[in-house]
């Protein structure tokens, strides 16, 4: 099993001028990341826009990806619905594609109770118990939280591994756990308690920065690491909403990525815009157009 740790970015997918996945420009900013700070990356999760991804758009994007990149780097897919069969089939298939391990979030809309937050989850992991599995737990999205009880227990079955843990008021060691920050101004307090990295958007836009963050505290520079994330809580600030519409924009400003989304998302507007602008200019990224 690949080690599931370090700057994994979150990706998002970009569209072409008739709304299509685009393969070929997905495949070049995937290299791109993985040149520029990123350890692994995660296909198709909230900031790929699964929502509106077909199960076969997600697998041709995941496809494409692994053959433009090889197989070192860690690939992850997000898998996860609120319907308990179909994210055993999705996972099924991202397993056979070429995925390293699934994403799977807590079950939404559905507001099931704890006992089916663990039936829901034990199940996907019994369906493809040769994957392994990130658990993703975001109340704020879901409604519903898995708690750090619940996901200890869930984490002695044997194929989930690790956690997305979004819910930044229980952020912290869980036994049987890697622990991944959910959000890119929890990165720090991960590296602060020894957890294994993030999941991350902003490192799209400040991926060096973000990995020399990951490199100074695996170093025993905490100072350093903080000093970087300081800097950089404008960018995160900036991004912070409705997620992937903020973060494409940046993308597109600076020529990696079109901004355009699927509906229900619209494009950021020019106040946003501004806003994306001036924090990467003030980190000295240079902002093209």
């Amino acid at each position: 099993m690949k080690e599931i740790r370090g700057v994994l970015t979150a990706m998002c997918t970009p569209f072409d001028e008739d709304g299509r996945v685009d393969l070929d420009g997905a495949r070049r900013f995937a290299a791109h990341l993985l040149e520029h700070g990123s350890h692994g990356l995660v296909v198709a999760g909230t900031t790929g826009e699964c929502p509106t991804l077909t199960d076969g758009e997600e697998i041709e994007l995941l496809q494409a990806i692994r053959a433009e990149v090889g197989d070192e780097p860690l690939l992850i897919c997000g898998t996860g619905t609120n319907d308990t069969r179909h994210s055993g089939e999705l996972t099924r298939m991202a397993a056979d594609a070429g995925a390293d391990a699934s994403l799977v979030v807590v079950p939404y809309y559905n507001k099931p109770n704890r006992d089916g937050i663990r039936a829901h989850f034990e199940a996907i992991a019994a369906a493809v118990p040769e994957l392994p599995m990130v658990m993703y737990n975001i109340p704020s999205r879901v409604i519903v939280n898995a708690d750090t009880e619940l996901l200890g227990e869930l984490g002695q079955v044997d194929n989930i591994v690790a956690v997305k843990q979004a819910n930044d008021e229980e952020l912290g060691p869980i036994d049987g756990l890697a622990i991944l920050a959910g959000n890119d101004n929890t990165f720090l307090r991960v590296l602060e308690f020894g957890g294994a990295g993030g999941i991350l958007v902003a490192s799209q836009l400040v991926g060096s920065q973000m990995r020399e963050m990951w490199d100074a505290a695996q170093a025993g520079d905490l100072d350093r690491a903080r000093e970087i994330d300081a800097e950089l809580t404008k960018v995160y600030e900036s991004i912070a909403v409705t997620n992937p519409i903020p973060v494409k924009a940046g993308l597109e400003m600076l020529g990696l990525a079109s901004s355009r989304v699927r509906l229900p998302l619209v494009p950021a507007d020019e106040e946003r815009r501004a806003i994306v602008r001036a924090a990467l200019e003030g980190v000295g990224v240079p902002v093209a157009r």
